[in-house]
């Protein structure tokens, strides 16, 4: 059989990401990346902990790291980005600019994290003062404010879920509801934290609702990534992404501009008008109740 007529496979740039143990969001990264690019995971080793500052320690040991940039290089990516925000914003600014940097030296590829990138997307949209919202409990939590208070961001107000596990599991509502609530005074943007938890359907959706850029962790690593190599990320209606979105609701209820708020249903709401489904987490840090606690399903099996 001729297949010459195929021409072969077309060039393709790469991306390498290192990712935690427990991520499940593979599919999610890819849905931001164009069909030039190809992403290249790996993940860090097992450890029996749950998702907490100790966690996210762990996994952004700089010999971790650099032991999965050196796997990463058999495959010879453009750029390195290590996908966990709790993990590049555990150590402050000066702990994430240490993380690229042993990135960097091990593989001699440009390397970034999810914090630092989230740190360039508040600069290209301009934002000082972000609403945050996170599946953290509130240790996490604080930690991730005390990171962006560091790099001259301010935080002016928030939500979190208390979660130790399965974060993947949340559902879109929930992210929703956290966000209503985190968005009070006058924010420029919305945050929505950590690289476990789906947002790429309901940033349009929160934009159209509060009038505002919406930022999630994903997005920004995917995003700064794919900047990095010349590359565009692929998110209709999302304004970090989006030359129409970023003007503003204004600009996109425009003639012909197929606005979030024309689906159906009519409304921003109406898209996510199905029930929450319980999760498989558990709330850790009792220190302070958050705004947002998921049903208590009982005794669950180890992670």
């Amino acid at each position: 059989m001729d297949v010459s007529f195929l021409g072969g496979p077309q060039p393709q740039l790469g991306v390498g990401v290192v990712a935690p143990f427990d991520f499940a969001l593979d599919r999610e990264l890819w849905r931001w990346v164009p069909d030039d690019v190809s992403l290249h995971l790996t993940r860090t080793p097992f450890v029996p902990v749950e998702v907490s500052l100790d966690l996210a320690r762990m996994v952004s040991e700089h010999e971790t790291l650099q032991a999965a940039v050196q796997a990463l290089c058999a495959v010879s990516p453009q750029v390195i980005s290590y996908a966990c925000t709790s993990g590049s914003f555990v150590g402050g600014v000066a702990g994430e600019r240490a993380m690229c940097a042993a990135m960097a030296q091990a593989g001699e590829i440009p390397s970034l994290t999810t914090s630092g990138a989230l740190l360039e997307a508040l600069r290209e949209i301009d934002a000082r003062r972000i609403a945050v919202v996170t599946p953290y409990t509130k240790s996490v939590t604080d930690s991730l404010e005390d990171y962006l208070g560091e790099a001259g961001i301010t935080v002016t107000g928030r939500a979190y879920l208390g979660l130790t596990r399965h974060i993947w599991k949340v559902p879109y509502r929930d992210v929703v509801d956290m966000a209503r609530t985190a968005v009070v005074g006058a924010a420029d943007a919305l945050f929505i934290s950590c690289t476990n938890l789906p947002t790429y359907d309901v940033i349009p959706q929160l934009e159209a609702e509060l009038r505002m850029p919406v930022l999630s962790a994903n997005q920004v690593t995917m995003w700064a990534a794919l900047r990095a190599i010349g590359a565009y990320a692929v998110g209709p209606y999302q304004a970090l992404l989006d030359p129409v979105a970023r003007r503003g609701p204004a600009a996109m209820t425009g003639a012909g501009a197929g606005v979030p708020e024309s689906r159906p249903g009519g409304t921003p709401e109406a898209a996510f008008a199905v029930p929450a489904t319980p999760l498989d987490g558990e709330v850790g840090d009792g220190v302070e109740p958050p705004p947002f606690l998921p049903e208590d399903p009982g005794p669950q099996p180890p992670v």
